[in-house]
């Protein structure tokens, strides 16, 4: 479980750590001059029967709130620092709204410096700070008196941090793995370490991660948490990580450690936004966006109302690393304030939304169907959904079921969209079968190009079409199910002049450019038909014979002596026809495995 500090500046939440853990957070030269907190400091609170729990310090100041908002994403748990003898400050309250942005489920305060006030007016400062988080969503679990110098209050504060621990449950390991960096340095000997909080999943030793923004891969040299060397790290640790071939340079403060190479940043997202003190936001407005350890310029490309909820498509100045369910704050530029801040609802959002937008009541399988409806017949990789949505691997499998997805391959598919594709697909066999009833299916190829859709989901909605008995699928052609080729009296006129000019020259036919210029242009077609139905045979390119006039001629081949090589020659005589129609009636004859070709001849085989 990780533990971040919150709350206004000198009201001693260094301090506080140094008393629960031993170690003094602020590691800067600057710092301890100062005496204020500057950059993010780290310790574990190692608490019997419980284990290790990460502790993250903030600092206080206005001026440091970005290095604050660094430090708060990705924690279980706040601890909220009021000093006793100040109350309720500008920046406890900004802290607060945070917190409460950040979507962190519950908080303790803990009231320090109780040494140094009455009991009375203890008690006024407890009851403001509670008066305080009963107006936001987080859960208030207890508050504390304590103090720093006297250790008062400590061991109480401790306990109620161990409750919160054991009711904290982890995030599925088959999660995919992802560690915004909050620090980065150089240990002599080891070469780069970066550090931050394990938001999901579990990297090990000499894993390859890819680091974003920047999409170069690096290997795991070694893992620590809080000081130990560890196999592995998972949700919910402290984990500092050595990577092997990685300037220090590389990993700034907003990078993200990732183990799928399928997570990419992106340059805008969708969102469900919370706005404070009646911000009212155009597209023209210009933002900061905090999410994880970065931060970016921004604005709103689209707002919408639905409701009580403000959706909007963010537009990002420079790519981050987004994923479904994350949760982000926005801040004015100047002067910077807190305004608000939102929900990713999906990283990667279609240029034209079909899906409507998922309510509470199903939020998952209805965010699923919504993903699915907008990649229309290209389909979802299976892979994508994790990321968009925020489920791990077996979640988004059970969310697919749900939403009645049809899955090819590693896509998965919307059934509306692939009744879209079907309906298409039987449209374009109907309408080619009824423009050339001639021939026997329209091919699959035309189909292809007809209603332009990956290969794997055609072959689904040609499969899935079939077995309804919507179509047949002859070889490579495709016609309506049933399908029988009826001819109208000028067809059947036309099929019995063409059979009727080819069988009155049987050992010499016209071909078939000869037909055409004679009977027009459905003549190929009829041609065709006539093949299929056994009539005719093509001998060549441009040339049909009869049945009876082919089994004349192979007969009379048949009959010559086995084994001997006839000349062209020869075999012209026997057959009765020109060179002009002996050659390409031998090859046909090669083809068929009634002759075979030595030298100039040809010998009939056995």
């Amino acid at each position: 479980m990780i533990l971040g500090t919150a709350g206004h500046i000198d009201h001693g939440k260094t301090a506080l750590v140094r008393a629960l853990t031993g170690v003094d957070t602020d590691r800067l030269p600057e710092e301890k001059r100062r005496g204020i907190t500057i950059d993010l400091g780290f310790a574990p609170l190692v608490i019997d029967g419980t284990g290790t729990i990460g502790i993250v310090d903030v600092p206080g100041h206005e001026g440091f709130v970005r290095t604050m908002l660094a430090g708060a994403s990705g924690i279980d748990l706040a601890l909220l620092v009021v000093a006793a003898d100040e109350g309720i400050m500008p920046q406890t309250r900004e802290h607060l709204e945070i917190l409460s942005l950040l979507g962190i489920p519950r908080i303790i305060v803990a009231i320090t410096k109780s040494d140094l006030v009455e009991p009375e007016w203890l008690q006024l400062v407890s009851d403001d700070a509670s008066e305080l988080i009963h107006g936001t969503s987080i859960e208030l679990r207890d508050i504390l008196a304590v103090s720093s110098v006297t250790l008062a209050g400590i061991p109480e504060l401790r306990d109620a941090i161990a409750r919160v621990a054991k009711e904290t449950t982890k995030r599925s390991a088959d999660d995919l793995f992802r560690m915004p960096v909050d620090r980065a340095f150089t240990v002599k000997g080891t070469g780069t370490v970066v550090t931050g909080t394990v938001w999901s999943g579990v990297v090990e030793r000499d894993a390859v991660l890819t680091v974003q923004p920047g999409g170069w891969t690096s290997r795991v040299r070694a893992i620590q948490s809080h000081d130990k060397s560890v196999n592995r790290a998972e949700q919910g640790m402290r984990a500092a990580i050595a990577l092997a071939d990685c300037e220090v340079n590389d990993v700034p403060r907003g990078t993200v450690l990732l183990a799928e190479p399928e997570w990419v940043p992106c340059s805008m997202f969708e969102a469900t936004l919370s706005l404070l003190h009646d911000f009212a936001p155009s597209p023209r407005t210009r933002v900061r966006i905090h999410l994880g350890t970065s931060e970016t310029g921004g604005r709103f490309g689209t707002l919408r109302r639905e409701g009580d909820a403000v959706r909007a498509r963010v537009m990002l100045d420079t790519p981050l690393v987004a994923r479904g369910g994350d949760r982000f704050v926005i801040r004015l530029p100047s002067p910077a304030r807190t305004v608000g801040g939102g929900i990713v609802t999906d990283p990667y959002p279609a240029r034209r939304r079909r899906g409507r937008s998922p309510s509470s009541a199903n939020y998952y399988a209805e965010s699923v169907a919504a993903l699915l409806d907008d990649a229309g017949v290209e389909g979802l990789g299976i892979e994508m959904i994790p990321l968009r949505t925020g489920l791990d691997r077996l979640q988004s499998q059970r969310e697919l079921v749900a939403a009645g997805a049809i899955v090819a391959g590693r896509r998965a598919f919307s059934p509306r969209a692939l009744r879209e594709l079907e309906t298409a697909i039987e449209t374009t066999i109907a309408l080619s079968m009824a423009n050339h009833s001639l021939e026997a299916g329209v091919s699959l190829q035309t189909v292809r190009a007809s209603v332009r859709a990956p290969s794997e989901v055609i072959d689904l909605a040609l499969t899935r079409l079939q077995e309804r008995q919507r179509i047949e699928l002859v070889g490579s052609l495709a016609r309506p199910f049933g399908w029988v080729s009826q001819l109208g009296e000028r067809e059947q006129a036309l099929s019995d002049a063409i059979l009727h000019e080819i069988c009155s020259h049987p050992a010499e036919p016209p071909s078939v450019s000869e037909l055409s210029g004679r009977f027009g242009g459905k003549t190929q077609a009829m041609l065709r038909r006539l093949e299929r139905e056994g009539q005719l045979e093509r001998v060549s390119d441009d040339r049909y014979y009869g049945r009876d006039a082919i089994a004349l001629m192979v007969g009379a081949l048949k009959g010559l002596e086995k084994g001997r090589n006839f000349s062209p020659a020869e075999l012209r005589e026997v057959l009765g026809v020109s060179r002009k129609y002996l050659i390409p009636f031998l090859e046909f004859c090669d083809r068929k495995g009634i002759t075979e070709r030595r030298g100039n001849g040809r010998v009939v085989k056995q």
